[in-house]
């Protein structure tokens, strides 16, 4: 049986936190959350287990909520989620059907993950499998296993995300689904790099690169390369995981996942010390255009560029774009803001400007819950002022072009037609 977070009292009380962390109860994030609560609350009544509700309740419930909802922001995505979400609930309701609201369950779960509500898409994921019971479709099974085990990775759970993982794998396995076998194997081995283990992790994304380039699984294959070029970079090797990136970037074929991996090949290219091919990655995104927070992130790692080359037109120019957008940033994406531009005020010998800004980084990545991120500013925060005499002589900080291996300069010449 798979472990999941403790069961609340209330099914869905963790969207209420939004209105005891809200300013006022008039307040969006306050709105929307209570919106959430009851939308799911009708859900529920499609639960098997549930006791059987008359259609005239279910239509004044249903009433009730309607009125409620058209209170909610119109400009949110949210609200679209939570309107839709009340329509599939009817529909399935008279239809007598569960499995018509689960495709509407599984798209706002993903909406939660992709803002960073974690708990919020885990309760949404444990309902799709409490509510669909017996008559869920093998296939929204295994979908929502994979997508609980990938929040609960997120949540730092990562014994249960592994069981996670293997319910699916082993629910796939059933109906002969080894594409999600796959994606199982692959979650695992991402697991292993979040609890340290880049060797074993690294074992596993070989064996099941080899299994999906047997079977012809591109997308698998996609993937498997994207998780070897991050244990290869976490290890310390990021010239070696810059041509997997690359080739993860051949395989994809939606435009979203390419977008991703050209924002990580960017960073991966600066590490290197390939100011030039950083930006022809990154550029590219901004000029293709994606989801906001790839486009923000790389425009946040233009800025770094820039002040890695000790560009400060071009550092300005990217913090000012940046800072236009900030107001929309998810907590991750502002601390690294934040971050980032701290440490272009060091390199350019502004240690009391960056001071402050690091400070506002570490008070955005503690206020959300970012351990990772908490390390690693306190880590360039302490040794801010010893930097002073490596930030003075660029020259040492930036690789030669001879240093780079060959592989590299293939991948970074390919990224030159990209725009052509």
């Amino acid at each position: 049986m798979v472990e999941t977070a403790p069961q609340q009292a209330l099914h869905h009380a963790v969207f209420l936190r939004r209105l005891a962390d809200a300013s006022a109860g008039s307040s969006s994030p306050a709105r929307l959350g209570h919106g959430a609560f009851l939308t799911l609350r009708l859900v529920d009544l499609l639960d098997p287990g549930h006791e059987a509700v008359r259609l005239d309740a279910f239509a004044y419930q249903l009433a009730a909520l309607d009125r409620a909802n058209r209170q909610l922001p119109g400009d949110s995505t949210e609200t679209a989620h939570l309107i839709g979400l009340m329509h599939a609930t009817a529909d399935a309701f008279r239809a007598r059907d569960a499995q018509l609201v689960v495709p509407a369950l599984l798209a706002y779960a993903h909406y939660l993950e992709d803002e960073l509500l974690l708990e919020e898409a885990l309760d949404v994921l444990e309902t799709v499998v409490r509510v669909g019971g017996a008559a869920l479709r093998c296939s929204d099974q295994v979908a929502s296993r994979l997508r609980e085990a990938r929040v609960l990775r997120k949540l730092n759970e990562f014994g249960a995300a592994e069981q996670a993982y293997n319910h699916a794998a082993v629910l796939a396995a059933a109906t002969g689904d080894q594409h999600s076998v796959l994606l199982s194997r692959i979650g695992g081995a991402n697991t292993l790099v979040a609890r340290g283990n880049l060797t074993q992790a690294e074992c596993a994304l070989k064996e099941t690169l080899d299994d999906a380039e047997r079977l012809g699984d591109q997308d698998a294959q996609a993937r498997a390369h994207q998780g070897l070029a991050v244990v290869l970079s976490t290890s310390g090797q990021p010239a070696s995981a810059i041509p997997h990136e690359w080739r993860a970037f051949q395989l994809y074929e939606d435009d979203l996942s390419r977008m991703r991996v050209l924002s990580d090949l960017g960073v991966m290219l600066l590490i290197v010390g390939d100011v030039e091919g950083a930006v022809r990655a990154l550029t590219e995104i901004v000029r293709r255009g994606a989801n906001e927070d790839v486009v923000d992130n790389a425009m946040i790692e233009l800025m770094n560029c820039a002040s890695y080359k000790r560009d400060r037109v071009g550092f300005e120019r990217w913090r000012d774009r940046c800072a236009t957008r900030s107001e929309k940033m998810p907590p991750n994406v502002l601390a690294d803001f934040y971050l980032k531009t701290g440490i272009g005020r060091a390199r350019f010998g502004h240690f009391d400007r960056a001071e402050v800004l690091l400070r506002t980084a570490l008070t955005i990545a503690e206020d959300a819950g970012l351990h990772e991120l908490v390390f690693r500013i306190e880590r360039i925060n302490s040794g801010l002022r010893d930097c002073r005499e490596v930030c003075d002589t660029p020259s040492l900080t930036i690789a030669e072009p001879g240093s780079e291996s060959a592989a590299v300069r293939e991948v970074s010449a390919a990224l030159a037609y990209l725009a052509t």
